[in-house]
């Protein structure tokens, strides 16, 4: 779906305090968990926008999420 919203809070609301424990403690959490938002974000806006750039630039984006995403539910998962 367009402009839906991938934030961690929103995929993950089972780690809620476990996102903000690491954002406060794990600098690694937390600039990866800050990167993947704006690029979130990033993504939202463009697909609502009708993708304003090129669908290989677009699929580069996507990956990147996927790839930051993956790694922070990794590190969630080690937590519990």
């Amino acid at each position: 779906m367009l402009g839906e919203d991938h934030s961690l809070t929103n995929d993950f609301p089972e780690y809620l305090k476990t996102i903000a424990e690491l954002n406060e403690s794990d600098t690694e959490f937390a600039k990866k968990a800050d990167k993947y938002d704006k690029l979130d974000k990033e993504v939202r806006v463009l697909e609502l926008k009708d993708a304003p750039i090129s669908d290989e630039q677009m699929h580069l984006l996507k990956h990147e999420r996927t790839e930051l995403k993956d790694w922070l539910y990794e590190r969630l998962q080690q937590e519990q």
